[in-house]
């Protein structure tokens, strides 16, 4: 029988957001731009998860700050023009979401995502108030860290066994073991369940709407 949870906690991209698409093909075509040379799908899911320096260094480990810089630039504004309408939610997130909220969960977000661009996609939605807690990777230190869960926890001042993290990269799972939280990977984001299933997630879902079903029947 799952454990009882007070907090539910969801990487963005890839998790909520239907937009794996969308990066791996700014990414390419911010190198393009930028003169380098294109990295395959694969390796750009890869580090799909990870702040955006930390991304670009993985692709490009040769790359100096400056560089960094620049092609950072790059990828923000391919990526602004493919994403001028926000990505869709997947399937069954947005009424999850909402009975997770009348079933008295907390709420919030943990994402690779900056602050700038997070805030506009939740604009985007009408959620800028709807989670109890949000944090974006150019606030506070890149996953695998744990340092973004153990600000949400403090926030919400709620202990890390009755927390849950979600999310479609490895980086997401192994952020929540170090932060000592449970974790539910989801197999249709950035990374297939097989390579998600080494970390040891207590839940391994296909379809967002298998976490719901898994939550309620914990309370029963």
């Amino acid at each position: 029988m799952p454990r009882d949870y007070d907090l539910l906690i969801f990487d963005w991209d890839g998790t909520l957001a239907d937009s794996i698409g969308r990066i791996v093909e700014a990414m390419k075509m911010a190198a393009r731009s930028a003169g380098y040379a294109q990295r395959d799908d694969e390796a750009i899911r890869g580090i799909i998860g990870l702040a955006l320096p930390e991304a670009i260094l993985t692709l490009y480990p040769e790359m100096d700050d400056s560089q960094v810089v620049a092609f950072r630039q790059h990828y923000a504004d391919c990526y602004m023009t493919m994403d001028a309408e926000p990505s869709p939610l997947f399937p069954d997130v947005l009424e999850s979401l909402a009975a997770f909220r009348a079933a008295g969960y907390r709420l919030a977000v943990a994402t690779g995502k900056a602050r700038r661009g997070l805030d506009r996609v939740l604009k985007a939605h009408g959620w800028e108030a709807y989670f109890d807690i949000t944090r974006a990777a150019d606030e506070t230190r890149s996953k695998p860290h744990p340092l973004m869960l153990e600000q949400i926890l403090e926030h919400c001042q709620v202990p890390r066994e009755r927390a849950l993290m979600v999310g479609d990269a490895s980086f997401d799972l192994l952020m929540a073991r170090n932060a000592g939280i449970d974790a539910v990977a989801v197999g249709y984001g950035a990374m297939p369940l097989e390579a998600l299933k080494v970390h040891g997630p207590v839940l391994a879902i296909e379809r967002f709407a298998e976490l719901h079903s898994w939550l309620s029947d914990s309370t029963n």
